[in-house]
């Protein structure tokens, strides 16, 4: 049977005009592990400013053999879901350590932070409940919450972007509903700002609501030791539920996880869709992941660096002329404004070696385009003070910088 040819003859008439726009996305492919410094086919060695591996784990020789240990002793795979057909010890482990490290009674993994965040909202939320939600939360947020709502006819809503006033207000209005949950993310990953923890654990309180914290580009990043946005602002415990992922910081291999009350972990057991229809996260993975924990909990130097690295590396963009974004984590946006120009910014910089994606539309709103720079631990001073030279040289060539 022949293919349908109107079908395929439509996606590549939209895909030829994603690339006469000038916003068609390219990959690029690696042949070496990422590290700060990576093998890029065709491109021979490239500096990485667009990493989520902010703690050089990804490459780090324990986290690699714990994997390798795995895969010995467990194999490959998993075979099937976690209550058909067994489940592996090493889970266990990687979810009593994730609990530890975030500092809740207990964690469930999952194959993915998206699955993790799809399956907690669509479990928990029941028809007359109310779920309110950050402007600027991750997709997996937002198509949580559709899910859910397509599900189990909730009510939801959404706020400005840290706007405490806006969210109250719709507290207020639905302060009739069964329950009140209120998601968040904790480091906003376009942004690199941090959410107002404090005042909305205060929030949730007066409104007896239950907060969810989505802490995935803060995970092994914020606070003294790594712990995450509620170690930053001192609240470790505090917030009900948080997800994260295990593919950024902790290893950057790939899974996610909920953390909280063991009622919550046990239903997610009990109801979660993708914990009941898909494969448990490899052993191998799970072996890495629990190895980046311990290492973290070992090394809290190697968060001292990441932060001192992400603080020289703004401050050089700056006292270079150009304006990123005011945060204090290592995710550096600097605002290009179109989609095309953030591409374009993007090529340059990868013919003069350096590695840093343009975002634009539809990840971002029209007119906010921008070059997301991130800085890991594993950079070198050199490394970030030859990232900005470069920078601000291709930001002269296209005229946002005179």
């Amino acid at each position: 049977m022949a293919l349908n040819a109107e079908f395929a003859a439509d996606l590549e008439g939209r895909i030829a005009q994603l690339k006469a726009d000038k916003v068609y996305k390219t990959l690029n492919y690696l042949d070496s592990p990422q590290s700060a410094r990576v093998q890029m086919e065709g491109r021979g060695e490239v500096l990485i400013m667009s990493s989520n591996n902010y703690l050089g784990l990804c490459n780090e020789p324990s986290v690699v053999q714990a994997g390798l240990d795995a895969l010995h002793k467990y194999g490959a795979g998993t075979g099937s879901v976690r209550f058909i057909c067994g489940t592996f010890t090493v889970h266990r482990e990687l979810e009593t350590a994730l609990a530890r490290f975030v500092g809740t009674p207990a964690a469930m993994s999952f194959v993915s932070a998206w699955n993790a965040n799809e399956g907690l909202t669509a479990t928990v939320v029941e028809e007359g409940d109310f779920v309110v939600s950050d402007a600027l939360n991750h997709a997996s947020i937002i198509d949580s919450i559709r899910l859910a709502k397509s599900i189990t006819k909730c009510t939801t809503a959404v706020y400005k972007h840290g706007d405490l006033d806006e969210l109250v207000e719709k507290l207020k209005a639905n302060a009739s509903a069964k329950r009140r949950l209120i998601w968040t993310d904790g480091v906003f990953s376009m942004e690199g700002s941090v959410a107002k923890l404090p005042q909305l654990l205060q929030i949730a309180r007066d409104h007896n609501a239950v907060l969810i914290m989505d802490d995935s580009h803060a995970t092994g990043v914020l606070g003294a030791t790594g712990r995450g946005t509620a170690e930053h602002f001192g609240v470790v415990g505090e917030v009900d539920i948080i997800t994260s992922t295990l593919g950024k910081a902790l290893g950057g291999a790939a899974g996610g996880f909920v953390a909280g009350p063991a009622a919550l972990c046990d239903m997610l057991t009990q109801r979660s869709r993708p914990q009941l229809f898909s494969n448990a996260l490899a052993p191998t993975i799970a072996a890495s992941a629990l190895a980046s924990v311990e290492f973290i909990e070992a090394h809290p130097e190697r968060v001292t660096r990441l932060h001192e690295n992400a603080k020289h590396f703004r401050a050089s963009l700056i006292e270079a002329g150009l304006k990123p974004l005011d945060g204090e984590t290592p995710i550096v946006p600097i605002i290009v404004g179109e989609t095309a120009a953030a591409i374009q910014m993007s090529e340059m910089l990868l013919n003069e070696g350096i590695f840093i994606t343009g975002f634009g539309f539809p990840v971002v709103p029209h007119g906010t385009a921008r070059l997301r720079c991130q800085v890991s631990a594993a950079h070198t001073r050199d490394d970030l003070d030859h990232a900005v030279r470069v920078i601000r040289k291709v930001a002269a060539q296209v005229g946002i910088l005179k």
